[in-house]
Parts: structure tokens; C-alpha cells; sequence
């Protein structure tokens, strides 16, 4: 635990090293040092340990800060506007604030070192969950550890300790913050507008400046998109190829002399994969399980179900009639270490029947096909990697 210990420190010296160390991310790179200069930088009185942000401003402790090396500080700078930039503060929804807290550290420090940025000393890095979000990594930590976050979180801490800090007055005539309450809802609202401002503008500085790159710009990206729920946009797609067509086969028996055509349902075939190689959990299967299952019910389709990490075998492999409910046959355990999507290709591209769509739900880590298929291929991805080809529907 470090104090705040004014009168043996000179708060001036140690505010111009946050200043020098955001004007070399200014020069160094453009878009991050963007982001870092919105948040103003406000000294804290001892209720901060480190550092902290509330959404609004950059929190320190004067002490904590003094015992970093220049490097050291660019990361703790960047560390507090990520969670920011990646609004944090606004995704939490209803799960617990330690879990949640973890879970956003241990998605951005990762980055940071990946991005060559020095951590603090005696922070453990996570590098099992580099290239993860916070929704991620969240059920993956442990309900019972008792690891404390790096910083403080304060968008939605207890109000009970933003108490009065005595430590204010002071012979160095530097004000020293006290502790900010915690956002309203209508705060959280119009800071996620504000910071998604603020990644835009820092991705077009940047961009102008032709120092464009690295893993923070695919992250940004990402959050940058529209976001919808997959659930919803799985049916709109789904839908598109079921749409009732007009026929003369069976002539309407409507009154008049003209023939005219009869609306009719086309039954589609549908292949669902699931990528079992281990990073996609049970529960994840059946949620999405139960919304196929619910689309199916309003539509006329067969579906073959395949789970399948690196080769399809064939008791992995069921086929769902019209009439039949869809259910997950098997409950995952583990899984391998592998994915390898080339062998649900193969099998489909092997069937009398040919298939309608492929939906493939996986993390998108593993071997793809070389050439895109005839038929249509929709790919539910969670996390935030790329496909060469197909529809992506995010589904975080």
C-alpha cells in the first residue's frame, strides 16, 4: 500500500512527468496520445493507491507514480483511457464489479506488453488471455480469487467511501482530489457518445499522421462498429432465404376469370457447426442452441447439426426433420486443442442434398478453407477475429 506523503514530495515535478510521458505518446503514437490528453489529470488524496479513472479524469497517486520510470508511466497512462476508449464503464450489465474489474485489466495489460509498453513492477501479466475482451475473460475467473485490480475503477464504485481526503491542504499549495462519485445512468449515456467521439477523431489524427497500426486499431475497430444483438441480426439473416415465393404449380382458387399463382414455403437445408476445440463453452452452446432452435420453429428447415474441432466423425454428426426439436446431443467437456474447419467443408460438399447456408459457430482460431464455397456461409464469431470470407456476425 503507498501513502500519500506531501510534504516529502514535489507535486509539480511529478505532474510534469505525466505531462512529458503524454506528449511522447503524443509524437511516438498519435492516436493512443490522443486519447490520453482527454482525460485531465487530477493529483489524488490517499483514498487513491495507484491509479484511477472515473471516465472523466486521470486519478494518481502522487507517490505511486514518482517510483515509475517514463516507460512505466505511458502505461499506466494508457492503461486508465483503454478503459475508457473501450467503455468499460457502460458494459458491466449485471455482472459482479471484482470479477468485471479483473477481467478489463486482464484484457488490456496483455496488449500493452504486446504493444511493447513496460508494465509496473510486480504486475502479472496475463498472456493467456491476449487477444480477449472483457466479456471473454470474464467467465473464465475464478468467483473465489483474491487478486486486486491494478487501478480503481471508480464509474461505478461504492458511494459510501467518496469521503472528504484532510490530506488537501498542504504545503505545496497543490489541490489534491477527492474521490468522484460514481456515474449515473444518464453520465454512463453520455460518456459512451463521448468516447466513441473521441475513438473516431484519434483514429483520424492518427491516420493523418500515416502512424496507423498495431493490435489497438483492430481492437477499436471493433467497438467501433454498430452494435446489435446477434440473436436478432441471426434471424434477419435466416429469413432472408425463406422468403415465400409465388408459384403457378397449385393456381390460387381466388374468384375470377385470370389464373393466378399461389404463394408457397420452400423448405431450406441447413448445416450448423460448432466449433468444439475448447473455447467455446457449454453454456454458450446452448444459448445458441435454443435461438436456432427457436428460428427453426417458424421456418420449414432441416437441419445437421456437427461438432467438430479438428475432424468431423460421424457420431458427432445429426440430422433435425422439420417436425423435430433441435437439441445439442452431447454435453462438451474440455475439448481439443485445435480448430480446423476445412473437414465441416469436405462433408458438406459431399452430401446428395445440397446445403441451403452453413452457420459456423466458433472463435475463428483455426484452419480455414483455401477458396470460398458456392453456397452461402454465415460465421457466428465471439471474440474479435477476422474471416477471409462469409457473412460475420459478432456475437459479444
Amino acid at each position: 500500500m503507498i501513502e500519500n506523503n506531501i510534504n516529502k514530495l514535489d507535486l509539480q515535478v511529478v505532474k510534469a512527468k505525466l505531462t512529458k510521458a503524454r506528449t511522447q505518446l503524443i509524437l511516438d503514437q498519435p492516436f493512443l496520445g490522443n486519447l490520453v490528453l482527454r482525460l485531465p489529470l487530477k493529483a489524488a488524496g490517499s483514498w487513491c493507491k495507484t491509479s484511477a479513472t472515473d471516465a472523466k479524469s486521470f486519478y494518481y497517486n502522487p507517490n505511486f507514480i514518482n517510483q515509475l520510470d517514463h516507460h512505466q508511466t505511458k502505461f499506466i497512462l494508457i492503461h486508465e483511457v483503454l478503459h475508457c476508449a473501450l467503455m468499460h464503464f457502460s458494459r458491466r450489465g449485471n455482472r459482479l464489479k471484482h470479477k468485471w474489474d479483473l477481467a478489463c485489466d486482464f484484457a488490456i495489460n496483455p496488449l500493452l506488453v504486446k504493444e511493447g509498453f513496460h508494465p509496473p513492477p510486480g504486475l502479472s501479466i496475463f498472456h493467456k488471455y491476449q487477444g480477449m475482451i472483457a466479456e471473454e475473460i470474464y467467465p473464465m475467473v475464478d468467483d473465489s480469487i483474491d487478486t486486486k485490480p491494478m487501478d480503481q475503477h471508480l464509474y461505478d464504485d461504492s458511494p459510501k467511501n467518496n469521503l472528504q481526503d484532510n490530506s488537501n491542504n498542504n504545503s505545496n499549495s497543490f489541490y489534491l482530489a477527492n474521490k468522484p462519485n460514481p456515474l449515473t445512468p444518464v453520465e454512463i449515456q453520455q460518456l459512451s457518445g463521448k468516447w466513441q467521439k473521441n475513438l473516431a477523431s484519434s483514429i483520424q489524427l492518427a491516420q493523418q499522421a500515416g502512424k496507423l497500426n498495431g493490435e489497438f486499431i483492430k481492437l477499436i475497430n471493433f467497438f467501433l462498429q454498430p452494435q446489435f444483438s446477434w440473436q436478432s441480426l441471426l434471424s434477419q439473416y435466416m429469413f432472408s432465404f425463406v422468403r415465400d415465393d409465388f408459384s403457378y404449380a397449385r393456381p390460387s382458387r381466388r374468384s375470377g376469370n385470370a389464373i393466378l399463382p399461389s404463394l408457397r414455403s420452400s423448405q431450406i437445408n441447413i448445416t450448423v457447426a460448432i466449433d468444439t476445440s475448447g473455447s467455446i463453452s457449454q453454456n454458450e452452446i446452448n444459448e445458441f442452441i435454443i435461438e436456432i432452435n427457436a428460428i427453426k420453429s417458424n421456418i420449414r428447415a432441416t437441419i445437421t447439426l456437427i461438432a467438430c474441432d479438428e475432424k468431423v466423425s460421424k457420431e458427432l454428426i445429426w440430422r433435425f426433420e422439420v417436425w423435430d426439436e433441435l437439441i445439442f446431443p452431447v454435453s462438451l467437456v474440455g475439448g481439443g486443442k485445435g480448430t480446423n474447419f476445412n473437414p465441416v467443408f469436405d462433408h458438406v460438399n459431399t452430401q446428395e442434398i445440397a446445403s441451403s447456408v452453413l452457420i459456423y459457430f466458433t472463435d475463428a482460431k483455426g484452419k480455414f478453407p483455401k477458396y470460398e464455397p458456392i453456397y452461402p456461409v454465415m460465421w457466428l464469431i465471439k471474440g474479435n477475429k477476422n474471416v477471409p470470407w462469409g457473412h460475420r456476425i459478432q456475437l459479444n
